[in-house]
């Protein structure tokens, strides 16, 4: 089966662009578009994409309010992927901390829009995980927790947090760990669970806020 995107962007030349890269792949298919973020709640309840790529700045409804939206309304959300034109823009960390899985720069060359979107359906790795890092650092508001008493994090399950923050995917910290693939995806479902988020784009975010990972 494709991976189904909708493209959210108030500018027809970037979603015209967005799905020309696409189209051109014999695992994508854009089941939509919509030109503001006011229209993207029942689009999703009607196309069931499996990723939305949304711009983090519209004119009516911004990419931070429509992924709040979405997560608050829709019952099996998509994968959101926020398209922004600089990756210091606190709008695109204010859209992480939302709940959006990953960003992409649309100055970004097609291969790398390609890999955006099949690796945030995918899930099980983190996008851009040195400019997650950066975004924290900038615009991040620790709260001085200490996240493993907090969240109850066992030992093992804290090794994996520290390599979700440094990009690995469930295969490649197997593979450091020395553990099956499965084992992996249980500690990262664990993890997930004990720090309340949803994927693992905000579980490394809880952990650069909270000190438990070092955001410098």
């Amino acid at each position: 089966m494709p991976v189904t995107v909708l493209l959210v962007d108030d500018e027809p030349l970037v979603r015209a662009g967005l799905r020309a890269v696409l189209e051109a792949q014999p695992d994508i298919e854009v089941v939509g578009e919509a030109a503001d973020g006011a229209a993207v709640v029942p689009l999703v309840r009607r196309l069931r994409p499996d990723v939305v790529a949304m711009d983090v700045r519209m004119p009516l409804m911004d990419g931070i309010e429509t992924t709040r939206a979405v997560l608050r309304t829709v019952a099996e959300p998509p994968k959101i992927l926020v398209v922004t034109t600089f990756e210091d823009d606190e709008f695109v960390y204010e859209a992480l901390r939302a709940g959006a899985d990953g960003f992409l720069l649309k100055r970004a060359r097609p291969a790398e829009i390609v890999h955006a979107v099949r690796l945030v359906a995918a899930g099980e790795s983190l996008l851009f995980p040195v400019a997650v890092r950066r975004l924290a650092v900038r615009f991040g508001e620790p709260d001085g927790r200490d996240a493993l008493v907090w969240a109850g994090l066992t030992e093992r399950e804290s090794e994996v947090l520290r390599l979700m923050a440094q990009g690995l995917s469930n295969a490649e910290i197997a593979e450091r760990l020395v553990v099956g693939g499965e084992t992996v995806k249980s500690h990262v479902g664990a993890v997930l669970a004990k720090l309340g988020v949803r994927d693992r784009t905000q579980a490394v975010i809880a952990a650069y806020e909270s000190g438990f990972v070092a955001s410098r």
